[in-house]
């Protein structure tokens, strides 16, 4: 229960800490922190609860992360239905905690912090470039959190490594989607937001879990010692 516990705090502090950046402070002029400022914001998230609580689940907070993992032979598939709906209560709660706060203030939040294409993408980006956004950089996520996890990579410099890598995946794609990689994060945000928002959640389950696999595939075929 330890890991499960873990998951479901590190995936709350993920969509607490990055999606709450978005709905909070971005739109700010007097904070200004922008799309630049959300990348940090969540790449600190994953970097500071890796170092808090990784080396008791394995850090995963991603339905996508758990399932590449699977696929590369990292993790056991017997564990994979409680590491999902552990992640998915900790970003349900993430949410509904940043939802009361909203509803504390006047200010119109329009679409909470959640994902989309076509006229739901930040810049108005079609369905296909969604979802070839999404597959490729679910893949090389991927592939950094297997590199930089491997036992013959530096040790204790992997959270320092996905937390980059997330930052650089935000700064990217937040124009096209507004960016998930996390399935659970999608689904947490698009539950507040209501409306357009929950048909298009396939999309975000659907993409990065291909990338995901595909990324397990490819380390365990090429860059794993075995």
């Amino acid at each position: 229960m330890k890991k499960y516990f873990a998951e479901i705090f590190g995936t709350f502090w993920l969509v607490f800490g990055g999606c709450g950046s978005a709905i909070f402070a971005a739109g700010y002029p007097n904070v200004g922190i922008g799309f630049v400022g959300v990348s940090l914001a969540f790449g600190l998230t994953v970097l500071t609860m890796a170092y808090a609580v990784g080396h008791i689940s394995g850090g995963h907070f991603n339905p996508a992360v758990s399932l590449g993992l699977w696929a590369g032979g990292k993790f056991s598939g017997k564990d994979l239905p409680s590491y999902i709906i552990s992640q998915l209560v900790g970003a349900i709660l993430a949410a509904g905690a940043l939802y009361l706060i909203v509803t504390g203030s006047d200010k119109e939040i329009v679409g909470f912090a959640a994902n989309g294409y076509d006229n739901l993408s930040p810049d108005n980006y079609s369905m296909m470039s969604a979802f070839i956004a999404e597959f490729l950089l679910t893949a090389f996520f991927l592939l950094v959190i297997l590199g930089s996890t491997n036992e013959r990579a530096p040790k204790g410099f992997a959270p320092i490594a996905i937390g980059l890598c997330l930052t650089l995946i935000h700064l990217i794609s937040i124009p096209i989607t507004n960016t998930s990689v996390n399935p659970a994060r999608s689904t947490s945000q698009a539950l507040f937001a209501g409306g357009e928002y929950l048909p298009q959640t396939w999309l975000f389950w659907v993409a990065p879990i291909l990338g995901a696999i595909v990324a397990g595939f490819i380390h365990k075929a090429l860059f794993d010692k075995e």
